[in-house]
Parts: C-alpha cells; structure tokens; sequence
C-alpha cells in the first residue's frame, strides 16, 4: 500500500536524487582529473561538471581551501533543497543525516570554549549541515556549565545530552569519550528509526549503520591503547549495534595490541 502513495510525497524527490546521481563525477573525468598538474588545471576540468557553478566566480589561482569550500557548498545546497522539499517520513530521515554533523560541530564549540577561544570564530569553521537554528546561542556561553546548559535546552541533540552525560563530563581529557558517547546514541536512535521506517528503508539503512558502528567501534578499539580508559569504559562506548555486536565487541573490548585486534577481525 505503501508504494502505491509513494510518489505522493516522495516521487519528486526522488526524481530530483536520479538527477543527482547523474552529475555525479565520472571514471573518465575522474581520470582526467588525476591528470591534472596544478589546481588551474583541476578547477578547468571540474567546469565541465555540476560543480561548475559554484566555481566560477573564483579568481584564478585557486586555493586547496578555496576548491573544497565551494565543492562543500554544492553538496550543501543540494542537501538542504532536498529538506525544503521533503515531507515525513523523509524529513526526518534527512534530518538524522544532519546530528552526525551537530555532533562534530558541537565538540569544537566545546573544545573552543575550554581553550577560552571566541566561540564565534569557530562557528565558521564548523560543518554547514550541521548547523541548525539556536547554534548561534551557544557562542554567547562563556563557560563549560553555560555551554552545557544551553545545548540541554536549545540543540537538537539535547536528548542525547541528557541521556549521556553531565556538565562535569565536559573536559578535555574526556573530550573524545564525549563525542563517541554522542555518536553511540546517534546511531542507535537513527537504526531504531529506520527499522520504524519499514522496508526497504530498514535493510537498507541497517547494513549502512552497521558498518558505520563497526567503523567506529574499531576505531574507538585503537585509539584507546595507551591510554588511561578502562576496558570496561571502552565497552561502554561502543554501539550496540553491527555486525561485530556482542562477540566481536566483548572480544574487542579485552584487546591489548593491535596484533590482537587484526586477529579478532580476521
């Protein structure tokens, strides 16, 4: 039944994406790209794709930073139409996309805020898609409690904030177990969603968040030895979700080196 209203609400967007995945860079201009000797010569072969535009008001000779923030900028635009146009379910899909993003661009308010950096500096290096409307509300917090109390309040991830942690966690030494418990309780609320969703969102989205949580459960594996984190709080971290949940990762949790780590994935 559900196939039958799909295009409803759905049926121009997903015109739209088909559209997208047509401009998507090609293996021959990928290849021609890998020719490229200087960025005049990239910036002259990416004119010939939907890049373009966002391109070509760029003075010549452009920079690294310069290319990515503009190619950044298409991706934006694109998402973001895509959200003035969506209606539930598939707004609040695109939004979930969006928390992964706020996560990151929150740490770095954060972070800034313990160095006792202008918060409003930062706001222009964080992560477009990650903004969202009461952001600029954080960079009036002049200390951790504020900041903490502000993003209880006004953010988006305020649930995963209240869920997981307390002002006393935001420190510097706890600054990566913050983010890693953040994105625990992103993923598995945004799998919790899917499965909700119905097919064949569900299966989709699974194997993608799955592999997303082994990702980051191996990464969180590695990035703990050598430190003072307990085995037990680096269980504690890591998604209760993927294809390496609970073996894997109750094995994973034990490792020492990463000797053991490549004999427990192989």
């Amino acid at each position: 039944m559900n196939e039958i209203y799909f295009n409803v609400d759905g049926g121009y967007l997903e015109g739209v994406v088909r559209g997208y995945r047509d401009g998507l860079i090609t293996a021959p201009q990928y290849m021609n790209l890998t020719q490229c000797e200087t960025m005049d010569d990239l910036k002259l072969q990416l004119a010939t794709t939907d890049y373009a535009p966002f391109l070509q008001n760029e003075p010549s000779p452009i920079s690294t930073s310069t290319l990515s923030a503009r190619c950044t900028d298409a991706l934006v635009a694109e998402f973001q139409y895509l959200q003035q146009n969506s209606a539930e379910p598939i707004s609040k899909f695109l939004e979930y996309i969006t928390y992964g993003y706020m996560i990151d661009n929150v740490i770095l308010l954060i972070t800034g805020t313990l160095h006792e950096r202008d918060t409003h500096d930062l706001l222009e290096k964080c992560h477009p898609l990650g903004f969202f409307d009461t952001m600029p509300a954080l960079c009036v917090a002049t200390n951790v409690q504020d900041l903490y109390n502000t993003v209880m309040v006004d953010s988006p991830l305020a649930s995963y904030f209240r869920e997981c942690l307390s002002a006393e966690d935001l420190n510097e030494l706890n600054i990566e177990i913050i983010r890693n418990t953040l994105y625990k309780a992103y993923l598995e609320d945004f799998y919790s969603y899917c499965q909700s969703c119905g097919e064949p969102t569900a299966s989709i989205m699974a194997e993608l968040l799955k592999f997303e949580s082994d990702r980051r459960t191996v990464n969180i594996t590695i990035n703990s030895f050598g430190t003072e984190l307990s085995k037990d709080d680096r269980a504690k971290l890591y998604p209760r979700l993927g294809n390496m949940y609970p073996e894997a990762q109750t094995r994973l949790a034990r490792a020492d080196d990463m000797d053991q780590v490549k004999a427990i994935l192989e």
